[in-house]
């Protein structure tokens, strides 16, 4: 038989690829520019703590060497600032393999995972990869709908994602609505808490979920070092979580997926926390800044609580994504068709953005 005819899994034959944001390098090489700005991926555009670049270079050498597979000296850490036990964190190469670890460990054939209609879309992947099936509830007004949610649980729902803030709206549930729903989920399936920018949240509408894991074991928390604390390109993500459900998770993750350089980085940026207060409200300045600028010019933007915005269009979200890549400018036409989602930048970045802006209206008009 030859090789390009063995049939793949059919559980992936229906999955897309992920498309992440352009990388700079390949705009440089389609349109010969030199400066690029990205705003796609929703970077940190102030970079890291100086105390985890500091901590990286020394960890270069026990390069050599294998890193503790549970991370736990981070696991220790967390658990002392968030109130945890250890036991309650396990660590992922980014935490959309903790995902991953999720969607392995709990879904089967046949097996269904609720899920906004636009949000993170490695939900939506992982579910299908175990040959389970998405339901998939529209937005209103870009929140997460939870009555809808709430409407479609079936004796086949496994578990329940709700990315708060969402991305890509940047919008938050209120925290009445959500622990509402919390409560009302039966215990046997996992509500999943993709709180990958919860960091940038000011709201008091926004709840804080980590004081509900006691009550309710079924809850599974997610957050990152890729945001707020600029860690990005070292990928590494955390859970929390019940004992019991970290253990099925450690059965099918990868055994060294959190690296040395990604631990020692992560230590080091939770004993800098004037960094990440520092890049929090610079991004509020930058997202004032923006959301102005951006009405003056007629567009609107769902109401953000990160480091991105999503703003609507009054055209192809993909027109206005090819313009600006020929001015050097990288965001991402995603979710609904005449959207755009710009991450806030640096205060010059975010100048530049807004010329490049004004000059694709004014080719349009």
């Amino acid at each position: 038989m030859d090789f390009d005819k063995i049939p793949p899994r059919k559980e992936i034959e229906a999955v897309t690829v992920y498309v992440p944001g352009k990388p700079i390098e390949e705009v440089q090489r389609e349109f010969g520019l030199e400066r690029i700005i990205k705003l796609a991926s929703n970077e940190n555009p102030f970079g890291c703590s100086p105390l985890a670049q500091q901590a990286i270079i020394r960890e270069v050498e026990n390069a050599a060497l294998y890193p503790e597979s549970l991370a736990p000296a981070l696991a220790e850490k967390l658990a002392d600032r968030l109130g945890l036990d250890p036991d309650n964190f396990i660590f992922g190469n980014g935490s959309e393999e903790i995902i991953h670890m999720l969607t392995r460990s709990y879904i089967s054939a046949g097996n269904e995972a609720i899920m906004a209609d636009v949000t993170f879309p490695l939900y939506k992947t992982n579910v299908m990869i175990e040959g389970g099936v998405p339901v998939i509830i529209p937005l209103i007004d870009g929140v997460h709908n939870l009555q809808g949610m709430f409407a479609a649980i079936t004796e086949k729902t496994r578990m329940i994602f709700i990315c708060n803030p969402n991305n890509p709206t940047g919008t938050i549930v209120d925290k009445g609505d959500l622990l509402s729903f919390i409560e009302k989920v039966p215990g046997n399936i996992l509500i999943i808490m993709d709180e990958a920018y919860y960091e940038y949240v000011q709201d008091e509408a926004y709840l804080e979920t980590i004081p509900l894991m006691a009550k309710h074991p079924n809850l599974v928390i997610l957050r990152t070092f890729s945001k707020a604390y600029g860690l990005a390109g070292l990928r590494i993500g955390y859970g929390m979580m019940q004992p019991s459900v970290r253990q099925e998770l450690i059965k099918v993750k990868e055994v060294f997926n959190a690296n040395r350089f990604a631990q020692a980085a992560a230590l080091a940026s939770l004993d800098d926390p004037s960094f990440v207060a520092s890049c929090v409200q610079k991004n509020i300045a930058g997202r004032k800044y923006l959301e102005g600028e951006l009405n003056n010019m007629g567009f609107t933007c769902f109401p953000s609580h990160t480091n991105f915005l999503m703003v609507k269009l009054d055209r192809s979200g993909d027109e206005v994504f090819q313009a600006l890549l020929k001015q050097g400018i990288i965001i991402r036409p995603v979710g609904f068709p005449n959207t755009i989602r710009v991450t806030i930048g640096t205060e010059q970045e975010n100048r530049e953005f807004i010329a490049a802006m004004q000059k694709v209206i004014w080719v349009r008009n």
